[in-house]
C-alpha cells in the first residue's frame, strides 16, 4: 500500500452509521464528548491520546460501529495493525454493510498477507459501492497475490479507467501483464506511470526488473542507474542494478552493489543469496557458502538458496553434504527439477552414469537450460531405448551445445546397426561437417523447415540413456569423424608452410555467454607462458576477445589463419594437419578428439561432468589428455605442467 492509500485508509472520517443505536448515542453527552475529543486529538497528530479517548468512548458505547472504526483508524496510524484489524472486525460485526470499515479492514488484511480474507472483504466493498477505483485496485492486488493474474488485470483495467491519472494503478497493470507473459505492454504501463509521475522510483524499479527478465541487460542497467540518481542508497535499486551487472559479467561491481543493498536491507534473504551467487562466479566458494547460510538463516526453507548452497558444496567436492542438502530440498519441494538436474550432474561427474542419465532428463522441466526451450514439439513418440526400431525411421535432434552434438553423434551408427533409418537434425554450423556421417541416412540443418516422415525422435543428449551407457560401455573408437578431404588438407598444409617443427593448435576461450565461461576460458596472456617452447603454434581461436586480439598482433610466433576457418569442415582440415591441439573445454576439444588427434584439454578444478574426476585420460576420447587445476583453481600451474610435457614430447619426437 502506497503513502497515498495509507492516508486514505487512516485519515478519512468514518461515515456515520444510520442505525437506531446511532440516534440513541446522540443523547449521550459523555460519549459524544470523548468521540469529539478523540477526533480533535487525532487531527492534531496526538494519536496515543486520541486512542485513549476512543477507548473510553467504546466502553461507554460498545455497539457504535463508527467509534470502533475511529479507534481502529488511530491504531493504523500508531502502526499496530493486528489491533486495528480487531477494531474493524468489531465495527463490521455491528454493521456488516459499513463500506469504510470493510475497505480499511481489507487493506490491513492485504498488508498482513491474508489474501483469501482480503479478497472476501474487497468483494463486499464492491457490492456496497460498485465501480470504486480504490476497491478495484485493492482487489486486483489480492488477486495478483493469489496468482489469479487474468482477474487482477481485469480489475486493474477497470480501476485505471475510473482513475486514469493514478500512476500506482499503472504499475499494477504492468506487473500483472509481466506475469501473463506480455512484456511489451507491461513496459508501456510502466512508462505511462513515469509519464504521470516523472521520477517515480517504484515504476523505474519495476521497469528495470522487467528489462532484466527480458534479457535486455544494458537497458536495465541504464534504468537502475537513473533510479540511483533519483534516490541514492535505495536497497531495491541497488539490488536490481547488482543483478544487471551480474548478467553483464561485471561481477566485482555486482558484488559491490549487492553488499550495499544488503547493508540497507539486512533481512532480505534474496540479496544474501545473490551475493553468494556472485562470489561463486568470482571463484570464492567459501565466502559464497557463508552468504547462502545467511540467506537460509533468514528463510530456512528458501529453496533457491538451498540449491545454490548444495551446488557450491559440489563445486568444492563435498559431495556427501551436497546430496544431503538436495534430499532436504526434495522434501520441501518434491517437484523441483533443478535439484534433480544438479544431483544428476554430480552423479555423472563421479562416474555413476546409471543414475545420472535418467536424472539428466529433468532438463526438459527447466526452461532456462540451453537447448530445451528450442527443442521442437514433435507429435511422434520419443525413443529412449524401449521400442524396437528395426525398419523404423528415427530422427536424432541436437538439443544442447555444438560440442555435445559432436560428442554424441557417435551413437548414430549404433542406431543404424539396430536396423533403423537415421535422420540427423544438426545445428546449422555443424551440418556441413556431419553430412555423410556413417550410419546417417540424411543430415539436415536445424532451421525449422519441413522434415521428412519419421517414426520416433530422440534428443542427441538422450542417446546414452537409450543405450544404457555405463562408464565401462562408452563407445569410444579412436576416431569416428570422417577424415577431411585430401584437397582441403593440402590447402592447409600450403598455408602452414614447412612442417619442420611440432605444430600445436591453440584454443584458449569459449563462448563468453556460457554460464561457466569464467572458469573454463583463460586470457591469451596467461597461455603465453608455454609459447617459449620451440614449436609452431597455430591459433584455432575463432572470435578472439578484444584483449586477446591485441596480444595476437604482438605475437608473430602464433600463426593466425582463423580468417579461413569459415566452418567446422575447415577447422577439421586444419586440425588434421597439426601434431597436437591444446584447448580449453570447447567444441574444438570434441572436434579434435573425435578426429582422433592428440588433444590436451585444460580443465577447471570442477570440470563439466563428461571429464569426470581424478584422471588424466578420457573414456570418451582415447587420444585426449586432461590437465586439471588443483584446489588452488590456478591455470598458471596447469600451464607449467603443459609446458613440461611439451618439452618431453619434443624430445621424444
Amino acid at each position: 500500500m502506497n503513502r497515498r492509500e495509507r492516508r486514505v485508509a487512516a485519515r478519512k472520517s468514518p461515515a456515520a452509521s444510520k442505525s437506531d443505536a446511532d440516534r440513541a448515542h446522540r443523547a449521550d453527552p459523555e460519549g459524544d464528548y470523548l468521540a469529539g475529543l478523540g477526533s480533535l486529538l487525532e487531527q492534531q497528530g496526538l494519536h496515543e491520546e486520541a486512542l485513549k479517548a476512543y477507548d473510553k468512548a467504546v466502553q461507554i458505547r460498545p455497539d457504535d460501529p463508527e467509534l470502533w472504526a475511529r479507534l481502529a483508524n488511530v491504531l493504523v496510524l500508531l502502526q499496530r495493525p493486528d489491533h486495528a484489524i480487531l477494531g474493524f472486525e468489531r465495527a463490521l460485526k455491528l454493521n456488516p454493510r459499513y463500506w469504510y470499515a470493510a475497505y480499511n479492514y481489507a487493506v490491513l488484511l492485504l498488508q498482513s498477507e491474508r489474501f483469501e480474507e482480503t479478497l472476501i472483504s474487497f468483494n463486499l466493498c464492491d457490492e456496497l459501492q460498485p465501480d470504486h477505483a480504490t476497491t478495484l485496485t485493492g482487489r486486483g492486488r489480492a488477486l495478483y497475490k493469489l496468482n489469479r493474474f487474468e482477474e487482477a488485470l481485469s480489475d486493474g483495467r477497470r480501476a485505471q479507467a475510473l482513475d486514469p491519472a493514478n500512476a500506482d494503478i499503472c504499475i499494477d497493470l504492468g506487473v500483472a501483464l509481466q506475469k501473463l507473459g506480455q512484456p511489451e505492454e507491461a513496459l508501456q504501463w510502466f512508462d505511462r506511470a513515469l509519464d504521470l509521475r516523472p521520477g517515480f522510483v517504484m515504476a523505474l524499479i519495476n521497469k528495470g526488473s522487467l528489462l532484466l527478465e527480458s534479457e535486455r541487460f544494458e537497458e536495465s542497467l541504464i534504468n537502475f542507474n537513473l533510479c540511483d540518481e533519483l534516490q541514492s542508497d535505495h536497497a531495491a535499486t541497488l539490488f536490481g542494478r547488482s543483478v544487471a551487472l551480474y548478467k553483464l559479467n561485471r561481477f566485482e561491481e555486482a558484488l559491490s552493489d549487492g553488499r550495499r543493498a544488503q547493508a540497507l536491507d539486512p533481512a532480505n534473504a534474496d540479496i544474501c543469496n545473490a551475493i553468494g551467487v556472485t562470489l561463486h562466479k568470482l571463484g570464492r566458494p567459501e565466502d559464497a557458502l557463508q552468504w547462502f547460510d545467511r540467506a537460509l538463516d533468514l528463510r530456512p526453507d528458501f529453496v533457491k538458496a538451498l540449491n545454490n548452497k548444495a551446488f557450491m558444496l559440489g563445486e568444492i567436492h563435498r559431495f556427501d553434504e551436497a546430496f544431503t542438502l538436495y534430499r532436504h530440498v526434495k522434501r520441501i519441494d518434491p517437484e523441483n527439477a533443478e535439484t534433480d538436474w544438479n544431483v544428476a550432474l554430480i552423479q555423472m561427474l563421479n562416474g555413476d552414469f546409471e543414475a545420472g542419465w535418467p536424472g539428466r532428463e529433468a532438463r526438459w522441466k527447466i526452461s532456462s537450460l540451453s537447448g530445451t526451450a528450442g527443442y521442437p514439439k514433435f507429435p511422434q513418440p520419443i525413443w529412449l531405448g524401449e521400442e524396437t526400431i528395426e525398419g523404423k525411421t528415427i530422427l536424432i535432434c541436437a538439443d544442447e551445445g555444438l560440442g555435445d552434438t559432436i560428442q554424441f553423434v557417435r551413437y548414430a551408427p549404433m542406431l543404424a546397426a539396430l536396423g533403423a533409418r537415421v535422420i540427423l537434425l544438426a545445428q546449422d554450423s555443424l551440418y556441413p561437417l556431419l553430412s555423410g556421417f556413417p550410419g546417417v541416412s540424411q543430415c539436415l540443418p536445424n532451421r525449422g523447415g519441413e522434415l521428412p516422415p519419421f517414426d520416433f525422435h530422440c534428443p542427441i543428449m538422450s542417446l546414452p540413456l537409450a543405450f544404457r551407457t555405463t562408464l565401462e560401455t562408452i563407445p569410444a573408437p579412436t576416431s569416428y569423424l570422417p577424415t577431411p578431404a585430401q584437397d582441403r588438407r593440402q590447402i592447409w598444409e600450403e598455408r602452414l608452410g614447412p612442417h619442420d617443427r611440432l605444430r600445436v593448435g591453440l584454443v584458449w576461450s569459449g563462448n563468453p555467454n556460457h554460464k561457466n565461461d569464467r572458469n573454463r576460458s583463460i586470457p591469451l596472456r596467461t597461455l603465453s607462458r608455454i609459447l617459449d617452447v620451440d614449436a609452431t603454434f597455430v591459433s584455432l581461436q575463432k572470435d578472439a576477445r578484444p584483449d586477446d586480439k591485441a596480444i595476437l598482433l604482438e605475437r608473430p610466433d602464433i600463426v593466425d589463419l582463423t580468417a579461413h576457418l569459415t566452418d567446422f569442415v575447415e577447422t577439421a582440415a586444419l586440425i588434421s594437419c597439426l601434431d597436437l591441439v591444446i584447448t580449453v573445454d570447447t567444441s574444438v576439444a570434441h572436434l579434435a578428439g573425435a578426429l582422433g588427434r592428440p588433444t590436451w584439454i585444460l580443465l577447471p578444478h570442477t570440470p563439466d561432468w563428461r571429464w569426470l574426476l581424478n584422471r588424466d585420460d578420457s573414456p570418451w576420447y582415447p587420444t585426449a589428455r586432461l590437465f586439471r587445476q588443483t584446489e588452488t583453481r590456478d591455470y598458471a600451474n596447469v600451464l607449467d605442467r603443459v609446458r613440461r610435457e611439451l618439452l618431453v614430447l619434443m624430445t621424444a619426437k
